[in-house]
């Protein structure tokens, strides 16, 4: 029975492997370059925010590489759903980053971590002058706070050179009028993966940021409709590749930095938003 869900697990690999070379070559063309040798074989990757957007992206593409993949999310439902998209391999904790009891019980369901992707945060358009305590905390308490204490549970889980993805933004750099508390608690991840490259890295564990730019998500599509007509191609015009991204070139990102690809290379910021906040 095992070697049969084997079978099917290695079927389903290079399939999604195949629809991601697929998606990215409708938009890309024949530059791009998909390794039919698993990256992650073995490991055991937990993504949190996993169920929606950049982080169900980035929890395919790990799966596709071999890993075994282990999602949080809010909604039960839209869990389900991802967890069935990823196949046999794959299983989710329901639970909400910024909940130090929700981290407890993610970690208690763990045996270790090779792979560690932080992604769960959201944001909002709140200004200095209407913005309240409680926008205020629903934004720091999942972004920073829930990075940071996420990290903390599951410190002790993690494998000796394991890696740890910390999704930041560029709009950490960003002065974004109605986005203070977004763009500080992103710029606050970003820091944060400084401090814990030297916190960690007596275990050789690798801690890098990694900040997308405008990507084709179902938030951002909303977001770029909230702003009103002309707003997307004024983005598109601002990004030197003339394009927003899509979820699986971040996902290729966050595999780079999970893998031993990046063997040495830790502490830093990699940015994928198409030379936007670069030029």
């Amino acid at each position: 029975m095992l070697r049969s869900q084997f079978r099917r697990a290695v079927i389903r690999s290079a399939k999604a492997k195949v629809f991601a070379a697929d998606r990215l070559l409708s938009v890309l063309g024949p530059v791009v370059s998909i390794s039919l040798v698993d990256q992650l074989a073995g490991r055991v990757a937990v993504i949190t925010g996993g169920s929606a957007g950049i982080g169900l992206a980035i929890a395919t593409r790990f799966a596709a590489e071999g890993a075994r993949v282990v999602i949080t999310g809010r909604d039960q439902q839209a869990l389900d759903a991802a967890v069935k998209h990823l196949g046999p391999l794959a299983a989710g904790v329901q639970g909400d980053a910024s909940s130090p009891a929700d981290l407890d019980r993610l970690a208690a369901a763990l045996d270790r971590v090779d792979v560690l992707v932080a992604n769960a945060g959201r944001g909002g358009h709140m200004t200095l002058a209407t913005a309240t305590e409680a926008q205020f905390d629903a934004t720091a308490d999942l972004t920073f706070r829930g990075t940071y204490f996420t990290v903390q549970r599951l410190a002790p889980l993690l494998s000796d050179g394991a890696s740890v993805v910390l999704i930041a933004s560029i709009a950490a750099s960003n002065g974004t009028a109605g986005a203070a508390i977004y763009n500080a608690s992103k710029a606050a991840v970003r820091s944060l993966a400084r401090s814990l490259t030297r916190e960690l890295g007596g275990r050789g564990i690798r801690v890098n940021a990694l900040s997308p730019g405008p990507t084709q998500t179902a938030g951002f599509t909303a977001f770029a409709a909230s702003r009103g007509e002309g707003f997307l191609e004024q983005i598109m015009a601002d990004i030197p590749l003339g394009r927003v991204g899509l979820p699986e070139e971040v996902a290729a990102a966050a595999l780079f930095l999970a893998s031993a690809e990046s063997s040495f290379i830790t502490g830093v910021e990699l940015v994928v938003d198409g030379g936007l906040s670069q030029v």
